[in-house]
């Protein structure tokens, strides 16, 4: 009897035993792969292609697993130090924004993906920025950053990575060549200035050239026109008279002065024929 039961108890242990390595297998072959991921399968080191998402099965030991995210990639690139073509030192901070299309190439290509592309664009940042002018770097943002992405982009291509996006965030110069721009830029305005007033100085040259042309010949204009002036003087509640003649007399006085010479000398003719009438008496 007791040799029965100590039967029964190995056959039971073994059963146990083996209940327990089904599970452990079923663990290790039963794997859920989520829809933002992929699985790249290595059987005895070899690639063998890629799974996903759901559930997947793979032998266990025989087959390895790899998870890759496909999800885009914010990573904020550290500052860098950069001395630009003319010469000025500045710290530049950008975004690099990527994802994994090939999640293949991404293991089978590349040592530690994500990495290798954050120390790529890192120094692409610093070759790019040293190559371009202050002026661009602060004004041309726009093409710096496409010039990155398409540098960044192609590089990564074999390794299965799509580069869609990288912005330069921030530029920090020294605090001499921000006044210095500061000057600048209060010239630039003051220069504006000048010849913004200078072209209303024209235009109102002009305007009056007009007017002028106008009042000069229109009889009574002119009249009319300090007779205006003359109410808005009255208005202001000053002290001074203002009794404005008519500009017509700027007209009649050379008349009259021209009269007058003629009437002078048509009186000294007439004494002299007197006297030469009287002499011979």
């Amino acid at each position: 009897m007791g040799a029965l039961i100590e039967l029964l108890e190995g056959q039971l242990v073994g059963w146990v035993g083996a209940i327990i390595l089904v599970v452990i297998l079923l663990v290790l072959a039963i794997h859920i792969i989520s829809e933002w991921e992929r699985a790249v399968i290595l059987r005895l080191g070899r690639l063998i292609g890629m799974k996903g998402p759901g559930l997947i099965f793979i032998i266990p030991i025989v087959d390895r697993l790899i998870r890759v995210p496909l999800r885009t990639v914010v990573y904020d690139v550290p500052v860098q130090e950069v001395i630009t073509q003319d010469n000025v030192s500045c710290k530049v901070n950008a975004v690099l924004y990527y994802r994994v299309v090939e999640p293949t190439k991404a293991i089978v290509n590349v040592q530690r993906f994500h990495e290798a592309t954050i120390q790529l664009a890192q120094t692409t940042v610093r070759s790019v920025v040293g190559q371009a002018q202050l002026d661009e770097l602060l004004g041309e943002r726009e093409k710096l950053n496409k010039v990155l992405q398409q540098i960044i982009d192609e590089a990564t291509d074999p390794w299965g990575i799509k580069v869609s996006a990288v912005e330069i965030k921030d530029v920090v110069i020294p605090t001499e060549m921000q006044r210095a721009i500061a000057r600048q830029a209060e010239a630039e305005r003051t220069r504006r200035a000048i010849v913004i007033q200078a072209e209303g100085e024209k235009e109102a040259s002009k305007r009056l050239a007009e007017a002028a042309r106008i009042l000069h010949g229109e009889p009574g204009a002119m009249t009319l026109r300090s007779l205006r002036t003359a109410s808005e003087v009255a208005a202001e509640q000053a002290s001074t008279l203002v009794f404005p003649l008519p500009i017509e007399l700027g007209q009649i006085l050379p008349v009259l002065e021209s009269l007058k010479q003629k009437h002078s000398g048509s009186g000294g003719g007439s004494e002299s024929e007197r006297e030469d009438e009287g002499g011979p008496d």
